[in-house]
């Protein structure tokens, strides 16, 4: 018996054709703006949405990974939330590291993909904005 994919929880396709080197440069922007939160609180929502919003019309791969990087900021923020609720029985500390170092490594693995112009697809990842 098969069982129809979950719009949910498979990720969109990306977009068809080759991106450009300027939608390649503003994808890889995109991705990095959310190392900001490592420095402002809320940081890492804000800057993949300000790029999203002021690209996306114009430059569809742009748009894409705008809108993965956002997804997956607004799940390591929920996921963030959950640590310091978590803190009280201690086991949130440790979580907490571990979801810092793993962000990090996942942006980093996204701007490199993004900057060679595929598109990227975090592995745990709440598809919120569509």
């Amino acid at each position: 018996m098969s069982v129809p994919p979950n719009d949910v929880i498979s990720p969109p396709p990306p977009p068809a054709g080759t991106p450009s080197a300027e939608e390649k440069q503003w994808a890889l922007f995109a991705h990095l703006s959310a190392l900001i939160g490592y420095i402002i609180p809320f940081g890492s929502i804000i800057g993949p949405l300000v790029i999203w919003q002021i690209k996306k019309n114009e430059m569809p791969f742009v748009d894409d990974q705008g809108k993965e990087a956002l997804n997956f900021q607004i799940t390591v923020a929920i996921a963030a939330i959950v640590c310091i609720v978590l803190m009280l029985v201690l086991i949130g500390i440790l979580l907490f590291w571990i979801l810092a170092i793993a962000n990090l490594v996942f942006i980093v693995m996204a701007a490199i993909a993004a900057n060679n112009g595929q598109a990227y697809r975090y592995p745990v990842c709440l598809r919120l904005i569509k």
